[in-house]
């Protein structure tokens, strides 16, 4: 069984020194037997980002729609995995208004960096927090996801470039509701296509720039990714070949598997 100090210790031999910004995608099985199950995990990472900003992203892309318009900031689920629902209702743990693309985040200046998200009608705006990550200087961690595919700060890069046809063309009609219960109306484009799945080819590119390590949390095997270069590293390569984590690009250059 690992306690907090085992997962602290995993985190400092990654070379973390915990005043880092750092959002994390995460797989709650895969780390392990913890003491105090998923409160001790959340309890480890608390303590040792308390220097810095601790983020998991917090969305409702999946539930929050033209049929189901209604995000409230304290009551919608995340859809993405159990760690982050249960961060998002930890005291102290501030959440950000955007209906589909939420993050939750606590620690230095959480208010000020999941501030505004609500004033954008894509969800990974520059000026959003998935665009703070990037001038923070932050990281991205995947714990147990087996790869880096779920990185939703790439569909960023994407949408800020932009990426022909990365945003549907229409606004679907969302409201939200904020910690005062105000409604705000939030019309709101998507990202479109499976892009995601296509993010694995670059982790041979991010190793070998440096900004990729490999570590372990708990049983879960770790990649942690540093977001600016891994940022400019992708907008450069969109600039060349803006249609690159497109499946038709792929297909055209003879590319079946993403493994």
């Amino acid at each position: 069984m690992y306690t907090k100090s085992d997962l602290k210790a995993d985190l400092a031999a990654m070379g973390l020194q915990g005043n880092e910004t750092v959002i994390i995608h995460s797989s709650l099985k895969s780390i392990g037997d913890v003491e105090n199950r998923a409160d001790g995990i959340l309890d480890a990472l608390e303590e040792f980002f308390a220097p810095g900003l601790l983020i998991f992203p917090s969305m409702t892309y999946s539930t929050v729609n033209a049929k189901q318009p209604v995000y409230s900031v304290r009551d919608t689920p995340c859809c993405v995995s159990m760690l982050p629902e249960l961060f998002r209702r930890r005291p102290g743990v501030i959440r950000s208004l955007h209906p589909t693309h939420a993050v939750a985040a606590i620690g230095k200046d959480a208010a000020e960096f999941v501030s505004g998200h609500e004033k954008f009608d894509s969800p990974a705006h520059p000026d959003s927090p998935w665009g703070k990550i990037y001038k923070r200087n932050g990281y991205i961690m995947f714990v147990g996801t087996g790869t880096i595919h779920c990185n939703t700060f790439l569909h960023g890069v994407e949408e800020w470039l932009p990426v022909p046809c990365m945003l549907t063309d229409y606004h679907e009609p969302l409201v939200v509701f904020d910690y005062d219960g105000k409604r705000i109306e939030v019309p709101s484009r998507r990202h479109v296509g499976s892009h995601s799945k296509w993010y694995n080819l670059l982790q041979p590119t991010f190793r070998e720039a440096g900004i990729l390590k490999e570590g372990k949390f708990g049983d879960a095997k770790v990649f942690l990714l540093e977001a600016r270069k891994a940022g400019d590293i992708v907008y450069e390569l969109l600039k060349k070949e803006p249609l690159f984590f497109t499946d038709e690009y792929q297909a055209s250059k003879g590319v079946t598997d993403w493994h």
